[in-house]
């Protein structure tokens, strides 16, 4: 069974994916940064090649590491809101969707210029907003499990996750 990570942008699931691999000893991955190895910087592919194309890249990672066993998997923002994605993990995995309130997200991701759905807004925290807004009701339907982060430590995060999958 994979461990799949879910959520904002900016909610912790790259740092606390790598924690549940120090912890369990899974093979962690990151669709973007496995993305970014393979095709470029997320924002020149956003810039060049549109979102659909983006969307199209993650759906390929996902059918890859989804026919793996004992991975952790944190998943770009947007990647659970396109069915098949979550259909191909939910196969072998369980989804853990690592809520985190607006304020919490609006401090971590305002810093960070290599947001492409955020770029060149000049409004990041309506955008952030209007994206939240959208995506949590997803994140929340597609979710085995809830995990809320805020005011907790990278590692109380991943312990609590590695509890919830030990129990599924």
């Amino acid at each position: 069974m994979n461990i799949v990570l879910c959520g904002m942008m900016g909610v912790g699931k790259s740092s606390v994916g790598i924690r549940i691999a120090e912890l369990t000893g899974r093979r962690w991955y990151d669709t973007d940064i496995v993305i970014t190895d393979r095709h470029g910087r997320i924002s020149d592919i956003f810039e060049y090649y549109g979102e659909t194309h983006f969307r199209a890249l993650e759906t390929e990672v996902v059918r890859e590491l989804a026919d793996q066993d004992g991975l952790v998997i944190s998943t770009g923002g947007g990647l659970v809101l396109k069915p098949e994605n979550n259909e191909l993990l939910k196969r072998n995995g369980k989804i853990f969707f690592m809520r985190a309130d607006f304020e919490t997200l609006l401090a971590r991701v305002k810093a960070d210029d290599a947001r492409p759905l955020l770029k060149n807004m000049g409004r990041t925290a309506e955008k952030l907003g209007e994206l939240l807004a959208q995506r949590t009701p997803v994140y929340a339907a597609v979710a085995d499990f809830i995990v809320d982060t805020d005011g907790k430590t990278v590692d109380e995060v991943a312990r609590e996750i590695i509890a919830c999958a030990q129990k599924a």
